[in-house]
C-alpha cells in the first residue's frame, strides 16, 4: 500500500470520527434537553464532553495534518478552489465548535449541580442550550459539506 493510501485512509477515518461524533453527540444532547430529565440532561452532556476531549479533539488535529500531507503527496498547491474552500469551511467550524465546547461546559457543570441541588435547571442553562444548537447547526451543514468537496474534488471556478 503506498503512503498516498495509507494517508487517505487515515484522513478519510478521522472525518468520519469528527463528523460521526459531532452528529451523535448533537443527537443525544438535543433529545436529553427535550427529555424533561434533569438526570439524562446532567449525564448525556458530561459523555458529550468526553466524546468531544476522547473523539473530536484528536479528529480535529488529524484532520488538518493527513490533509496537509495528501496535498503534498499529490502534488494539489493549496489554491486549489475545492481545497481552498474546504480549509475555509473547516476553519469556520472550529470557529463555531470552539465556543460549542465552553457551551458542553458550561451546561453540564449546570445540570451536575441541579442534580445535586435545586433539582432545577437554571435559565441560564437553556440560554446556552440555545446557543449550542445555534452554532451547532452551520457548523454540521459546513462539514457535510467539506465531506461533499472531499469526495467529488469539483470544479469550482478558474
Amino acid at each position: 500500500m503506498t503512503a498516498y493510501l495509507v494517508m487517505k485512509w487515515i484522513h478519510v477515518l478521522s472525518s468520519v470520527v469528527l463528523v460521526g461524533t459531532g452528529f451523535g453527540t448533537a443527537f443525544y444532547m438535543f433529545f436529553a434537553n427535550r427529555s424533561g430529565s434533569l438526570e439524562a440532561q446532567a449525564v448525556v452532556s458530561r459523555l458529550v464532553v468526553r466524546a468531544d476531549w476522547w473523539f473530536t479533539a484528536p479528529a480535529v488535529v488529524v484532520q488538518p495534518a493527513s490533509g496537509l500531507y495528501l496535498m503534498h503527496l499529490a502534488g494539489w498547491p493549496l489554491a486549489t478552489p475545492w481545497l481552498a474552500l474546504s480549509i475555509g469551511l473547516f476553519v469556520v467550524t472550529g470557529a463555531l465548535w470552539l465556543p460549542v465546547v465552553w457551551l458542553q461546559l458550561r451546561m453540564t457543570a449546570l445540570a451536575s449541580a441541579a442534580r445535586e441541588g435545586s433539582g432545577e435547571l437554571p435559565a441560564s442553562y437553556w440560554r446556552y442550550a440555545r446557543w449550542w444548537e445555534a452554532l451547532g447547526y452551520p457548523a454540521f451543514v459546513a462539514m457535510l459539506a467539506v465531506f461533499y468537496l472531499m469526495v467529488a474534488k469539483p470544479v469550482l471556478w478558474g
